[in-house]
């Protein structure tokens, strides 16, 4: 891409980020993030010079972007969500993990929610319709044993977010891995598992605050298309699905890391599974696409949105934004790796608010660039980004705030909220001390 011949800026300059600037404004104030993206473009365009034919030829490029590639795996991962919930496989997984444990109190109760959600968010590749699948099966079991609505909430929110980046072929760990290099196995021993298990632990510990102040006063209210874990009948072919499905998905992944596949694996796994399960759910073919179609179709705003962020961060980096930025961090941070990880870190997790992939996005456009010149290592750089994309949505409510609020049955804001904060500050005491100690260990 060109600036065109009315340009009002020439490259690099700070000023080609107004357009991110208004997409982020917009996506706190509320918008969707397709719609800030779009009023980002617009300012772009105009900022840049950019006639309708220019903007024809940026759009037609970035929908053969790898950004736009990982939005249509991620479309394909919802309807192979919607197969496995037709083939009782993800009610089978949850019972299986709920049962293993042998849910007998609170605290059991709790650790069946995080599996549960760490598993099929993971595996479907999606937080609230993740979340959304188990919550009938989870929340009765809560109920009996007394956990409150915002403990849930809580529990629901980072568990989901965090399996979408332990998971192998979701979307926001493929973008990771792609902008990082860094292998699956890299990213999550050094990145993902170390994370979760510093969030999740905080969270533990939160959460115990907020059971011993709504204790009494919240309760969940059992509606009609809630199930008792005991009168959940798991026939044996369900159980002979399930096995067969995760065989075959170990199997496949497996495959992937030892023969080094690309991004572009995913989406053949996608379909292979969706065939698979489509197989054992005795599905005739055209049921198999109809399932498999609804699940992509109520992701199509994830479409819209890695298109339009693709389109906005090509135009932005047209102008010099990001080289620019660069620089002033480059100057800022006096060339300091922890000084750029703490940076990012800040910059995403307490500004930026869109779709998780977008973000990675973003924070990599911005940072990417002074944290390889700085010799900070990827796999710092990785927990980086993914503090830049979870701690957002749990410093202040956003829409992932909203949707485990309403998945966990819950209408005590200020709770669930002081709940995150104590998570999130832990998060961030971790974070400077390992952007401390890992420079020193790993440099």
């Amino acid at each position: 891409m060109e600036l065109g011949s009315w340009s009002l800026i020439s490259a690099p300059s700070l000023l080609a980020l107004i357009p991110l600037l208004v997409m982020i404004v917009l996506a706190i104030r509320g918008r969707s993030t397709a719609t800030a993206c779009a009023a980002g473009i617009i300012v772009a365009a105009l900022i840049m010079g950019q006639d309708l034919k220019m903007m024809a030829n940026i759009f037609a490029t970035s929908m053969g972007s790898s950004t736009v590639f990982i939005g249509i795996i991620i479309m394909l991962g919802a309807g192979l969500g919607v197969l496995m919930t037709e083939a009782r496989i993800t009610q089978t997984m949850v019972y299986w993990i709920v049962k293993g444990i042998g849910v007998n109190t609170q605290a059991k109760g709790k650790l069946a929610l995080i599996l549960s959600s760490l598993t099929v968010c993971g595996l479907l590749g999606t937080n609230g319709g993740g979340n959304s699948v188990i919550a009938p099966i989870i929340i009765p079991i809560l109920a009996q044993l007394g956990v409150t609505p915002s403990v849930a909430a809580v529990l629901f929110k980072i568990s989901g977010e965090m399996g979408l980046f332990l998971g192998p072929l979701t979307g926001v760990t493929l973008i990771t891995c792609e902008v990082t290099g860094l292998s699956y196995g890299e990213f999550l021993l050094f990145a993902a598992l170390p994370f979760t298990l510093v969030f999740l632990g905080a969270a533990w510990f939160a959460t115990k605050r907020t059971q011993r102040r709504t204790e009494g006063t919240e309760q969940f209210v059992i509606s009609d298309d809630m199930k008792d874990i005991n009168t959940i009948q798991i026939a044996q072919r369900d159980k002979v699905n399930t096995i067969i499905f995760l065989l075959a998905f170990v199997g496949l992944v497996v495959y992937g890391v030892v023969t080094k596949q690309g991004t572009n694996y995913a989406l053949i796994v996608m379909l292979i599974l969706s065939i698979l399960v489509g197989v054992l759910g005795r599905m005739a073919p055209d049921l198999i696409t109809k399932n498999l179609a609804k699940g992509v179709a109520s992701q199509a705003n994830i479409l819209l949105v890695f298109i339009t962020i693709d389109v906005l961060l090509t135009m932005v980096t047209a102008g010099g934004g990001f080289d620019a930025l660069g620089d002033l961090l480059g100057h800022l941070a006096g060339n300091n790796p922890t000084a750029i990880m703490l940076i990012a870190c800040l910059v995403g997790g307490f500004g930026i608010e869109a779709a998780a992939v977008a973000e990675v996005q973003i924070i990599a456009e911005m940072f990417l660039g002074s944290a390889v010149a700085a010799g900070l290592p990827m796999t710092m750089f990785a927990v980086s980004i993914i503090a830049a994309t979870r701690l957002t949505g749990s410093v202040y409510p956003t829409s992932n705030f909203a949707i485990a609020m309403g998945i966990g049955r819950s209408d005590n804001t200020k709770e669930v909220l002081q709940a995150l904060w104590i998570s999130c500050g832990v998060v961030c005491i971790a974070l400077v001390i390992w952007s401390f100690l890992g420079v020193w260990i790993l440099t």
